[in-house]
């Protein structure tokens, strides 16, 4: 008996996938819910399962081709018995029977520099070659070369742009062309949309982080003790926030053609950042949310993000967004709308800077705040006094925990 393997059904604002790479060859045993193949859309990563244990029987769609919901991948036959060599059909192309899968960008790396996958260690999950795995190859094969030759050259560095200089023959002018993932190229086009279609300004405020990092630092261990979740500064900025948008409404709306929608709830979307680029889950219902529930939240988004396993229900909708820089050492940005959200706000990184208080000059850890916003939408007087608001309540935190 065969059993399909299908494209799932993608949700009305996804045409299509893209299939990465197979993780089973034709002929293989496999077992029901083991992964099979990996697609990728413009939002998030799909892992498709065996529905039944079986001989994958047959592969009909390839690395690197594009997929709709409902297509057939696969036929795996639950028969049990191992089908002849003359009929199963393995379409898989560009790797022998045995290799490794390869994802498009790394096949394409590797036929270009005429490399044998077989000769790579792979670091990937279940041993599957990255582009990474290929550059350092591809660096340390340079390196012996120039050893050898007793050429001097320039030591290859850790970015991939400088790794990449070691891939051409003559080393002195090399470039390195891969397309876009779809995750990329779907950034690249809201970011762009976001520029074209809004009349964008940022407005800029500091904020003394002393109160809540005194705050946090007195009762991080009882919280953690208690709660099984560390106690980080995000649920403060996500309180902090929502407090805020309570008081400007409009800055929780967006527009739609020529009417504005204003919304009665408080979807914040966290921006985290993957390898394969900026996503932004969304936390449902922040207000109802304790300190540790946002706090969970915000960790099991960073674990389906490493993990690849964020669903679109994750990452649909939102009604404002939260952007930290500062985790990778930015001190000042402007952050460009997530549409149709109509504002959004960065965090920066907190560093001691001398502040007056009471005529004297004290040391203080001071994290600069930025909100980008629609002027269309949202007036200069209304953004200045929605950071305002955030800055007081940060600064004295008894305005969030007493609800004043």
């Amino acid at each position: 008996m065969s059993i399909e393997v299908l494209v799932p059904v993608l949700p009305e604002s996804v045409a299509d996938a893209t299939l990465i790479s197979w993780h089973k060859q034709a002929g293989d045993t496999i077992h029901k819910n083991e992964s099979l193949v990996d697609l990728e859309t413009d939002k998030v990563t799909l892992e498709i399962t065996a529905p039944e244990a079986g001989i994958l029987k047959q592969i009909l769609k390839n690395s690197g081709e594009l997929v709709t919901s409902g297509e057939l991948l696969a036929l795996i036959d639950t028969d049990g018995e191992q089908l002849a060599s003359s009929s199963v059909v393995h379409k898989t192309v560009g790797h022998k029977e045995g290799d490794i899968p390869l994802s498009p960008s790394v096949r394409r790396l590797i036929n270009e520099n005429a490399l044998n996958p077989a000769e790579i260690t792979g670091t990937g999950k279940s041993g599957r070659l990255t582009k990474i795995d290929v550059i350092d190859h591809l660096s340390k094969q340079s390196s012996e070369k120039i050893e050898t030759s007793s050429v001097t050259a320039v030591e290859p560095t850790e970015s991939v742009a400088s790794a990449a200089v070691m891939t051409a023959a003559a080393n002195l002018r090399p470039e390195q062309r891969v397309p876009m993932t779809r995750l990329r190229a779907k950034i690249a086009e809201r970011l762009l949309q976001a520029q074209q279609n809004a009349a964008m300004l940022t407005t800029f405020n500091e904020v003394d982080m002393k109160a809540v990092m005194d705050l946090r630092n007195q009762y991080k261990n009882r919280f953690e003790q208690k709660h099984n979740i560390k106690l980080g500064f995000m649920s403060f900025f996500v309180k902090a926030s929502i407090e805020a948008l309570k008081r400007f409404p409009a800055i929780n709306a967006s527009i739609d053609d020529n009417d504005i929608i204003y919304h009665g709830y408080y979807d914040l979307g966290i921006a985290v950042s993957t390898p394969r680029g900026l996503i932004v889950p969304v936390l449902r219902d922040a207000d109802q949310l304790d300190f540790a529930g946002i706090e969970k939240s915000i960790a099991d988004f960073g674990e389906k993000a490493r993990n690849n396993t964020l669903s679109y229900d994750d990452l649909k909708g939102g009604t404002f967004t939260i952007t930290n820089g500062g985790v990778f050492g930015s001190m000042l940005s402007t952050p460009i709308l997530n549409p149709p959200q109509c504002a959004i706000l960065g965090m920066h990184a907190i560093k001691e800077r001398p502040v007056v208080e009471n005529g004297q000059i004290v040391i203080r850890p001071i994290m600069y705040l930025a909100l980008s916003y629609d002027h269309r939408l949202v007036d200069g007087k209304e953004a200045v006094q929605f950071l305002v608001t955030i800055k007081e309540c940060l600064e004295s935190p008894a305005h969030l925990l007493l609800n004043i």
